[in-house]
């Protein structure tokens, strides 16, 4: 291929892109292969030329080439002797005339059929042992459902849909029109029949020739056992039916999952905080501890530090579709008395002096500062 793309096109290197549009329009018609009767020759410099006009007509790649010349092929296998390789083209040119002129193989196509009903979205609450053990849960909405009247044809019954006659049952209609490279045919979807290929000449009286009609619907849903806040569930078939007798869309359920008044859930598995008397965490204590699952006996040894962390493997949330389960991680925090009789404070005054810890001397009644102050 020649590398001087101006004088491809017979035009001079500071030609206006008007003067290298009407070179490239004529060259174009001369050289195209519904003119040139199919000339191996001809082909090859069409494609030459175009890849010139789609260089110089774009300012920043005009720009490029004037500098360092033509842009290198791109991609594997684009070589030097396939020009269209290098300017982003298919191998294929039978590709680019259909694209360009409608040409070969882009006959009508047949109708797409009805079109899929649309998606729908409803939101469920569930419990939170619900969404740890699953559980089975109905949701309620009005959505479009196939017309009973008409079993979901749009049609009166006792008459059928008929062969458009906008498209004659193609479903898209074409329109031809002129470009710089020719004829170019556009196809879009027929608007009598919405791209069906058959229109309703007598509609049902219940849908009026829609196929469907808004009515109450009520689903049971299966809560898979380990699902958490923000998962969402998806129904096949169980969203908006499609007109003419389309198929449904599909439900998707988000789940919203009430929070526990004692556990906290960190992925799969819970978190409990236990609040402890100092006594009990210092001799020790056996707690009967309720899970999810039942009562367990919780074992809080002597000396028990705040914080510490005792896990019961297996008492967690199930893995969804899967085996296994969290754990069930219960955190210890101490409490310290705060409201002991003086009794309670002596005896603990004797334990800190029997330890030999140094503690704040006790608080003296309101008369004795009240002297204090004025010795």
């Amino acid at each position: 291929m020649a590398t001087d793309y101006y004088e491809l096109l017979h035009v001079a290197p500071n030609a206006t892109e008007d003067e290298i549009k009407r070179a490239y329009r004529k060259l174009a018609r001369e050289l195209h292969p519904d003119t040139s009767g199919g000339d191996p020759a001809a082909e090859e410099r069409f494609k030459e030329v175009t890849v010139a006009y789609e260089t110089l007509r774009d300012p920043e790649r005009r720009r490029r080439y004037d500098m360092f010349g033509p842009e290198p092929a791109r991609g594997a296998g684009a070589g030097a002797g396939d020009p269209f390789a290098g300017a982003g083209f298919g191998a294929n040119l039978g590709d680019l005339f259909d694209t360009i002129f409608g040409a070969g193989g882009g006959g009508p196509r047949g109708p797409a059929g009805p079109p899929r009903g649309n998606d729908l979205e409803v939101t469920l609450t569930v419990e939170f042992e619900e969404a740890v053990f699953g559980a089975q849960r109905e949701v309620s909405l009005r959505a479009p459902v196939a017309c009973a009247t008409c079993e979901g044809s749009g049609a009166r019954p006792g008459t059928t849909p008929v062969t458009c006659s906008n498209c004659a049952g193609t479903g898209e209609v074409r329109r031809v029109r002129q470009s710089i490279l020719g004829q170019m045919v556009t196809a879009s979807p027929c608007p009598r029949c919405g791209g069906l290929g058959r229109e309703i000449t007598s509609p049902c009286p219940d849908c009026r020739g829609e196929g469907r009609r808004t009515e109450p619907r009520t689903y049971t849903v299966e809560v898979p056992a380990g699902v958490d806040d923000g998962n969402t569930l998806r129904l096949t078939s169980r969203g908006a039916a499609g007109p003419r007798g389309g198929a449904p869309g599909d439900l998707y359920v988000h789940l919203r999952v009430r929070p526990h008044e004692r556990f906290q859930r960190q992925g799969y598995d819970l978190v409990h905080v236990l609040h402890v008397p100092m006594t009990q965490a210092v001799l020790g204590v056996h707690v009967a501890y309720e899970t999810l699952d039942g009562t367990e006996d919780l074992v809080i040894p002597a000396g028990t530090q705040s914080g510490r962390v005792f896990r019961l493997r297996g008492r967690g949330v199930p893995h969804v579709n899967a085996r296994g389960r969290g754990e069930l991680l219960v955190q210890v925090v101490v409490d310290t008395p705060t409201d002991m009789s003086p009794e309670q404070e002596e005896l603990m005054r004797r334990l800190a002096a029997e330890r030999g810890e140094e503690v704040a001397p006790p608080e003296k009644g309101f008369l004795s500062r009240f002297r204090s102050a004025f010795k």
